[in-house]
């Protein structure tokens, strides 16, 4: 085992993911650049540094994500910290405009199919990873989980008329934050005792390909609360959800 804390990050080969890699390994970290194809990775992981390494990550296929935690286990025998962040949007043509995408998601029109590929990305696949890295986030003196989440996913946030991207809350990737959010709390009880903390970071809107490039912040700045929530002493907290400016309600 490597005397180096070990992140993983999932979906690092582009965006905020990249820029949450890039973070932790000026950390110190040996950093895991998860992506779903490898020479993307590897790309990336050199772009990065000598502290990345690509991994081969596709967060929807079992196989795949147990072949990861078996590599990890195997060359570099810990694992210290997990990024939850890969995740899409929509399942449609990618060069569609943001308004077109919020249109197609609106409850009444949303595509069952697109339903299930989007919560199979934000939903299960946060699940299944986690699941499968808990043996060696088990073992780590101060593990930390960190699931890249969404305000979009707030129902407090969404339930208020006063709220301007109140119109956006469809059926699709909204809600898929909303569970993504109940999944983090979930695994936040069941790990506390363990000493595992497992929080929400809302990285605000960001521009990256998963909103066309529309956001208005910089991947610099959406990787800040999921890096801070990464670094968390052992006084931090478990179980929230929160974004640069602080808490956030369900």
């Amino acid at each position: 085992m490597q005397d180096k804390p070990v992140a993983l990050v999932t979906g690092a080969n582009k965006g905020i993911g990249h820029q949450i890699a890039k973070d932790l390994a000026a950390h110190g970290f040996t950093v895991l650049v998860g992506s779903r194809s490898l020479k993307n990775g590897e790309e990336a992981a050199k772009s990065i540094g000598a502290d990345a390494r690509a991994l081969q990550l596709d967060v929807t296929n079992q196989a795949s994500v147990d072949a990861a935690a078996e590599h990890i286990r195997r060359e570099l025998g810990r694992l210290d910290v997990l990024v939850n962040n890969a995740g899409i949007s929509h399942a449609g043509n990618p060069d569609r405009p943001l308004e077109e995408i919020a249109e197609s998601c609106r409850p009444s029109v949303a595509s069952l199919d697109e339903v299930r590929s989007v919560f199979e990305t934000n939903v299960f696949g946060v699940i299944a990873v986690t699941q499968a890295m808990l043996p060696l986030l088990r073992e780590a003196p101060a593990a930390r989980i960190v699931n890249v989440s969404s305000e979009a996913g707030s129902l407090t946030l969404n339930a208020d008329p006063a709220n301007p991207h109140r119109p956006m809350f469809g059926a699709v990737y909204s809600p898929s934050k909303t569970a993504l959010n109940a999944v983090t709390l979930a695994f936040a009880i069941e790990l506390e005792s363990a000493g595992i903390k497992v929080n929400a970071a809302c990285p605000g809107f960001t521009g990256t390909d998963l909103n066309n490039f529309a956001g208005t912040r910089t991947v610099e700045q959406g990787a800040r609360e999921p890096v801070r929530m990464a670094l968390l002493d052992e006084n931090g907290p478990t179980g929230t959800f929160s974004n640069e400016d602080g808490p956030l309600p369900w």
